[in-house]
């Protein structure tokens, strides 16, 4: 049973950064997602990096947000610039440990198997 814990959330002010971690008990193997959901709408992909590295983004952090790993300390970031109020949301970690329909999209929920429990990022203007 793999346990994701992400840390890093908070509450800042437009055009501020913060920087969101997600220690993995173990290893993953696949690909790894950060998502993020507002009360009353659906969990949506933000950003994916597969175990090759290959990067997706939703297009509206293109430019903004950097997703990356360190696979030694099993952990997973989110670097998070020029933040907008509209990037309000709970933040949760994802990870991907068995294969599945290649078809399906890095950001789509359906593509991985644990989530961690969330962290909270706050954007004022």
């Amino acid at each position: 049973q793999l346990r994701l814990v992400e840390s890093g959330g908070g509450s800042v002010q437009g055009g501020g950064s913060l920087k969101l971690s997600c220690v993995a008990s173990g290893y993953v193997g696949y690909c790894m997602g950060w998502f993020r959901q507002v009360p009353g709408k659906e969990r949506a992909g933000v950003a994916a990096i597969h175990n090759n590295g290959t990067t997706t983004y939703a297009d509206s952090v293109k430019g903004r947000f950097t997703i990356s790993q360190d696979n030694a300390k099993n952990t997973l970031y989110l670097q998070m610039n020029n933040l907008k109020p509209e990037d309000t949301a709970m933040y949760y970690c994802a990870a991907q440990t068995m294969s599945t329909n290649p078809a399906i999209r890095a950001l789509s929920n359906m593509r991985y198997n644990y989530w961690g429990q969330g962290t909270q990022v706050t954007v004022s203007s």
